[in-house]
Protein backbone atom coordinates (compact mmCIF):
# COMPACT_ATOMS: atom_id res chain seq x y z
CA UNK A 1 0.00 0.00 0.00
CA UNK A 2 1.32 3.42 -0.92
CA UNK A 3 0.08 5.12 2.23
CA UNK A 4 0.73 4.32 5.90
CA UNK A 5 -2.51 6.04 6.85
CA UNK A 6 -4.74 3.41 8.42
CA UNK A 7 -7.92 5.16 7.32
CA UNK A 8 -6.79 4.96 3.69
CA UNK A 9 -6.75 1.16 3.81
CA UNK A 10 -8.13 -0.35 0.62
CA UNK A 11 -7.89 2.79 -1.48
CA UNK A 12 -4.54 2.19 -3.21
CA UNK A 13 -5.49 -1.35 -4.19
CA UNK A 14 -8.80 -0.20 -5.69
CA UNK A 15 -7.67 3.19 -6.98
CA UNK A 16 -8.56 2.64 -10.65
CA UNK A 17 -12.09 1.47 -9.88
CA UNK A 18 -12.67 4.29 -7.40
CA UNK A 19 -11.31 6.94 -9.74
CA UNK A 20 -13.69 5.86 -12.49
CA UNK A 21 -16.65 5.95 -10.10
CA UNK A 22 -15.75 9.33 -8.61
CA UNK A 23 -15.02 10.99 -11.93
CA UNK A 24 -18.49 10.04 -13.16
CA UNK A 25 -20.14 11.94 -10.29
CA UNK A 26 -20.64 15.67 -10.76
CA UNK A 27 -19.70 18.26 -8.17
CA UNK A 28 -23.14 19.87 -8.39
CA UNK A 29 -24.95 16.56 -7.83
CA UNK A 30 -22.85 15.84 -4.76
CA UNK A 31 -22.58 19.28 -3.19
CA UNK A 32 -25.47 21.30 -4.61
CA UNK A 33 -27.30 21.26 -1.29
CA UNK A 34 -24.54 23.34 0.34
CA UNK A 35 -23.65 25.44 -2.72
CA UNK A 36 -24.88 28.54 -0.87
CA UNK A 37 -22.10 28.12 1.70
CA UNK A 38 -19.28 28.53 -0.83
CA UNK A 39 -18.04 32.14 -1.10
CA UNK A 40 -19.09 34.01 -4.23
CA UNK A 41 -15.68 35.66 -4.47
CA UNK A 42 -12.47 33.70 -5.14
CA UNK A 43 -11.40 32.11 -1.85
CA UNK A 44 -9.03 29.58 -0.34
CA UNK A 45 -10.47 26.08 0.08
CA UNK A 46 -9.02 23.03 1.82
CA UNK A 47 -10.08 19.71 0.25
CA UNK A 48 -9.21 16.95 2.73
CA UNK A 49 -9.16 13.48 1.18
CA UNK A 50 -9.26 15.02 -2.29
CA UNK A 51 -9.24 11.62 -4.00
CA UNK A 52 -9.21 11.92 -7.79
CA UNK A 53 -9.34 15.71 -7.67
CA UNK A 54 -12.88 15.98 -9.05
CA UNK A 55 -14.04 18.50 -6.44
CA UNK A 56 -10.76 20.44 -6.42
CA UNK A 57 -11.02 20.84 -10.20
CA UNK A 58 -14.61 22.06 -10.00
CA UNK A 59 -13.71 24.57 -7.31
CA UNK A 60 -10.70 25.81 -9.29
CA UNK A 61 -12.94 26.33 -12.32
CA UNK A 62 -15.13 28.55 -10.11
CA UNK A 63 -12.08 30.70 -9.43
CA UNK A 64 -11.15 29.38 -5.99
CA UNK A 65 -7.66 28.34 -4.92
CA UNK A 66 -7.53 24.83 -3.49
CA UNK A 67 -5.12 22.94 -1.26
CA UNK A 68 -5.90 19.33 -2.18
CA UNK A 69 -4.79 16.89 0.52
CA UNK A 70 -4.54 13.22 -0.42
CA UNK A 71 -2.35 10.60 1.31
CA UNK A 72 -2.76 7.82 -1.29
CA UNK A 73 -0.10 8.18 -3.98
CA UNK A 74 -2.18 6.59 -6.73
CA UNK A 75 -5.05 9.00 -6.20
CA UNK A 76 -2.89 12.10 -5.72
CA UNK A 77 -0.82 11.34 -8.82
CA UNK A 78 -3.94 10.85 -10.91
CA UNK A 79 -5.55 14.04 -9.64
CA UNK A 80 -2.49 16.23 -10.09
CA UNK A 81 -2.15 14.99 -13.69
CA UNK A 82 -5.78 14.84 -14.83
CA UNK A 83 -6.87 18.04 -13.12
CA UNK A 84 -3.71 20.10 -13.56
CA UNK A 85 -4.37 23.69 -12.55
CA UNK A 86 -2.38 26.63 -11.24
CA UNK A 87 -5.15 27.07 -8.67
CA UNK A 88 -4.67 23.60 -7.13
CA UNK A 89 -1.79 22.70 -4.83
CA UNK A 90 -1.54 18.98 -4.08
CA UNK A 91 -0.25 17.93 -0.66
CA UNK A 92 0.66 14.50 0.74
CA UNK A 93 -0.86 14.76 4.22
CA UNK A 94 -3.67 13.29 6.29
CA UNK A 95 -5.95 13.69 9.27
CA UNK A 96 -5.92 13.80 12.21
CA UNK A 97 -2.59 15.65 12.47
CA UNK A 98 -2.35 17.54 9.15
CA UNK A 99 1.27 18.39 9.96
CA UNK A 100 2.10 19.56 6.44
CA UNK A 101 -1.02 21.70 6.04
CA UNK A 102 -0.61 23.30 9.46
CA UNK A 103 3.02 24.13 8.67
CA UNK A 104 1.79 26.17 5.66
CA UNK A 105 0.29 28.76 8.04
CA UNK A 106 -2.80 29.32 5.91
CA UNK A 107 -6.35 30.14 6.95
CA UNK A 108 -9.18 28.74 4.83
CA UNK A 109 -12.62 30.03 3.91
CA UNK A 110 -13.94 26.48 3.46
CA UNK A 111 -12.70 23.03 4.42
CA UNK A 112 -14.25 20.01 2.70
CA UNK A 113 -14.19 16.48 4.11
CA UNK A 114 -16.07 14.32 1.63
CA UNK A 115 -16.33 10.69 2.78
CA UNK A 116 -13.43 11.14 5.21
CA UNK A 117 -14.65 11.53 8.78
CA UNK A 118 -15.80 7.91 9.32
CA UNK A 119 -12.25 6.68 8.66
CA UNK A 120 -11.07 8.22 11.95
CA UNK A 121 -11.45 6.53 15.32
CA UNK A 122 -12.84 8.36 18.36
CA UNK A 123 -9.49 9.70 19.55
CA UNK A 124 -8.48 10.78 16.06
CA UNK A 125 -11.77 12.61 15.58
CA UNK A 126 -11.11 14.77 18.66
CA UNK A 127 -7.68 15.84 17.37
CA UNK A 128 -8.93 16.25 13.81
CA UNK A 129 -11.81 18.54 14.79
CA UNK A 130 -9.50 20.73 16.84
CA UNK A 131 -7.09 21.13 13.91
CA UNK A 132 -9.95 21.62 11.47
CA UNK A 133 -11.34 24.52 13.49
CA UNK A 134 -7.92 26.13 13.83
CA UNK A 135 -7.46 26.14 10.04
CA UNK A 136 -10.70 28.03 9.32
CA UNK A 137 -11.15 31.77 9.18
CA UNK A 138 -13.80 33.25 11.45
CA UNK A 139 -17.06 32.79 9.55
CA UNK A 140 -15.54 30.00 7.47
CA UNK A 141 -17.29 26.69 6.87
CA UNK A 142 -16.41 23.03 7.28
CA UNK A 143 -18.46 20.76 5.01
CA UNK A 144 -18.45 17.01 5.57
CA UNK A 145 -20.24 13.89 4.46
CA UNK A 146 -20.29 10.80 6.69
CA UNK A 147 -21.11 7.29 5.51
CA UNK A 148 -23.36 4.98 7.53
CA UNK A 149 -23.98 1.29 6.98
CA UNK A 150 -22.19 -1.73 5.58
CA UNK A 151 -18.40 -1.36 5.56
CA UNK A 152 -16.84 -2.55 2.28
CA UNK A 153 -14.39 -5.45 2.61
CA UNK A 154 -10.83 -4.35 3.28
CA UNK A 155 -11.78 -0.83 4.38
CA UNK A 156 -11.22 0.89 7.72
CA UNK A 157 -14.37 2.70 8.89
CA UNK A 158 -16.28 3.49 12.06
CA UNK A 159 -19.94 4.20 12.69
CA UNK A 160 -20.05 7.87 13.69
CA UNK A 161 -23.24 9.49 14.97
CA UNK A 162 -24.37 12.92 13.85
CA UNK A 163 -24.91 13.89 17.49
CA UNK A 164 -21.31 13.13 18.43
CA UNK A 165 -19.97 15.08 15.47
CA UNK A 166 -22.14 18.13 16.12
CA UNK A 167 -21.15 18.19 19.81
CA UNK A 168 -17.47 17.70 19.04
CA UNK A 169 -17.63 20.55 16.54
CA UNK A 170 -19.39 22.79 19.08
CA UNK A 171 -16.64 22.07 21.60
CA UNK A 172 -14.16 23.39 19.01
CA UNK A 173 -16.05 26.57 18.17
CA UNK A 174 -17.94 25.25 15.13
CA UNK A 175 -21.71 25.72 14.95
CA UNK A 176 -23.82 23.31 12.90
CA UNK A 177 -25.71 25.21 10.18
CA UNK A 178 -26.85 22.30 8.01
CA UNK A 179 -27.68 18.64 8.63
CA UNK A 180 -29.37 16.14 6.34
CA UNK A 181 -29.23 12.36 5.94
CA UNK A 182 -30.08 10.75 2.59
CA UNK A 183 -29.69 7.46 0.76
CA UNK A 184 -26.53 6.83 -1.24
CA UNK A 185 -26.59 8.14 -4.81
CA UNK A 186 -24.85 4.91 -5.84
CA UNK A 187 -27.51 2.31 -6.52
CA UNK A 188 -25.50 -0.65 -5.23
CA UNK A 189 -24.85 1.11 -1.91
CA UNK A 190 -28.43 2.33 -1.65
CA UNK A 191 -29.70 -1.21 -2.12
CA UNK A 192 -27.53 -2.26 0.83
CA UNK A 193 -29.02 0.43 3.05
CA UNK A 194 -26.04 2.78 2.98
CA UNK A 195 -26.93 6.35 3.95
CA UNK A 196 -24.93 9.57 4.07
CA UNK A 197 -25.16 12.49 6.46
CA UNK A 198 -24.21 15.94 5.22
CA UNK A 199 -23.09 18.34 7.96
CA UNK A 200 -21.99 21.93 7.59
CA UNK A 201 -20.37 23.97 10.35
CA UNK A 202 -19.59 27.66 10.67
CA UNK A 203 -16.62 28.84 12.70
CA UNK A 204 -17.54 31.38 15.34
Amino acid sequence: MSSNVVGAEGYAENAAQMIERWENMSFSDLHGDVAHLFPKMPSLILDLGAGSGRDAAALAEMGHSVVAVEPVDELRNFGSTRHRSSRIEWVDDSLPDLNVVRSMNLAFDVAMLTAVWMHLDASERIHAMRHLSSLLLAGGHALMTIRHGLVPAGRHMFEVTDEETVQLAADCGLRCVYSETTGSIQESNRNQGVTWTRLAFRRN
